[in-house]
């Protein structure tokens, strides 16, 4: 998966093949962007040799005529669908029975640990190209707001000389961010097809509401090496998957919450002219024979110089951490649930649990994901303390009270709170129905500090019945 966010990337990071395929190195002049890597390899000839392979031309005209935003997800699907084509398998009826029985009974162990109530409407096993075209919806909405942002702060950030040239072409410049950044997202997406168990592997609600899927080809992989029994590790992930299913279904907010949050990154890009003033004339100063902005060739090497990539802003470094946290949240949660629940009923429980966290911990699909849109590395500390919130609220007050920090974004643990994670825990001195008690109490002290002699003569506020003139049995006067 590239390391590179979202931009105009090199498109070859190989010295040797760039040499190659560059000015004098036997490389085709006529392709400077290496579209004709994209068709099979065909390359080279004349604008009139190109019109003649008609396929190609066809093929590349439709590339470059998308107009459904910024990603151009055609692209995207295509690239990553041919990228899984080698090794998908599509899933069987017996497949379909066990994830299904797998679900139904994950979400009866979780009844007798969480209050919120199962999210599961329906169940699915997916294969690989299953979970791709299930899940583009949700891509698309997360992902078009920052290929959108990311493309008008680079367009911006063009030196004068280059801008005039890309002027009159601005509607083909769109177009080519639009192949380039479907590309990316096509390979990203294909990676990540080949690695997610299930519909919320990586932390998000990306499949259609109230549908539970696992993808058994990935579960099978997943099993390889930990010597457990293929039903144990069916059942563990179909747990995650049911406990990650209520929270979303239950937590109205929540979903909003993640996705304002990485759209709220989108919202904070904007460009240091003269920053990126300075390192343009870096980077065309290094030029051999320095920049000509005809040289399509050498507008290409700016773009993919990575000058024009913006600053990481204080709002960004705000909802990323936003982000993070609420992220951690739902996985310290889930990890609290899961292992309330399997309890003696999955012996290898430990061994399943700790292979989770190094596969976070070593960069596993939500890790690589987010930091590709995002640039964001979600750090396992930060999963580790928010675990500890919620297994020490159940602990301390019991499950209902863990469990009612999530009516409400107020009251959850901020990042601040997880560094203390103990603190925070100790602050929520009881349960809600003592605090009620207490409220009360308190209540009773105070106006019985007012009751000073008969009752009769108690004094009166605006709006009081403790005269007993209406006979409403208000217990501002004692009964005689």
């Amino acid at each position: 998966m590239s390391d590179i966010p979202f931009g105009f990337g090199p498109s070859d990071r190989d010295p040797q093949r760039r040499d190659e395929n560059g000015p004098g190195g036997g490389g085709n002049p006529a392709d400077p962007f290496g579209f004709g890597a994209l068709f099979g390899g065909a390359g080279g000839g004349s604008p009139e040799d190109l019109l003649g392979k008609m396929p190609l031309f066809a093929e590349l005209q439709k590339l470059m005529t998308w107009s459904g935003g910024p990603v151009n997800w055609d692209l995207a699907r295509q690239g990553a669908i041919s990228q899984l084509a080698a090794g998908h398998q599509p899933t069987s009826a017996a497949e379909r029975s066990e994830v299904t029985e797998a679900l139904r009974l994950a979400d009866l162990w979780l009844d007798q640990v969480t209050e919120l109530p199962s999210g599961i409407e329906r169940t699915a096993a997916w294969s690989r190209v299953d979970w791709l075209e299930q899940t583009l919806p949700a891509w698309g909405a997360l992902i078009d707001p920052l290929a959108e942002r990311v493309v008008a702060a680079m367009t911006s950030a063009l030196p004068a000389e280059a801008a005039a040239v890309a002027g009159p072409l601005s509607g083909v410049m769109g177009q080519m961010g639009g192949v380039m950044f479907g590309a990316q997202v096509g390979q990203a997406l294909g990676k990540l097809a080949d690695e997610v168990v299930t519909s919320t592997d990586v932390g998000l609600p990306l499949a259609p509401a109230g549908t539970a899927a696992l993808v058994p080809q990935n579960v099978d992989a997943f099993r390889e090496g930990l010597d457990r029994p293929e039903e144990e590790v069916r059942l563990f992930l179909a747990l995650r998957e049911a406990a990650h299913q209520r929270l979303f279904a239950h937590v109205p907010w929540l979903r909003q919450q993640l996705a304002d949050a990485v759209h709220a990154y989108a919202r904070g890009i904007h460009v240091d002219a003269d920053a990126i003033q300075r390192g343009l004339e870096d980077a065309m100063g290094g030029m051999e024979g320095g920049f000509d902005p005809q040289d399509p060739e050498k507008l290409q090497q700016l773009l993919g110089s990575g000058v024009l990539e913006p600053a990481e802003t204080e709002e960004q470094q705000r909802a990323l951490r936003r982000l993070e946290t609420l992220l951690a949240l739902v996985e310290g949660w889930v990890d609290v649930v899961v292992a309330e629940a399997a309890g003696q009923r999955l012996p290898g429980h430990g061994a399943l649990a700790e292979t989770m966290r190094r596969r976070r911990a070593s960069g596993g699909p939500a890790e690589q994901t987010f930091a590709t849109l995002v640039g964001l590395q979600l750090r396992p500390r930060r999963l580790r303390d928010a675990a500890t919130v919620w297994g020490a609220m159940a602990a301390q007050h019991g499950s209902e009270a863990r469990d009612q920090l999530w009516s409400h974004p107020d009251l959850l643990p901020t990042a601040e709170d997880l560094d203390e994670p103990l603190d925070f825990v100790g602050r929520q001195s009881r349960p809600s129905a003592a605090d009620a008690a207490a409220e009360q109490d308190e209540f009773d002290r105070l106006t019985a500090g007012l009751d000073l002699g008969d009752p009769d003569d108690a004094p009166g506020t605006d709006g009081d019945t403790g005269s007993g003139d209406t006979g409403s049995g208000d217990t501002g006067s004692a009964p005689r």
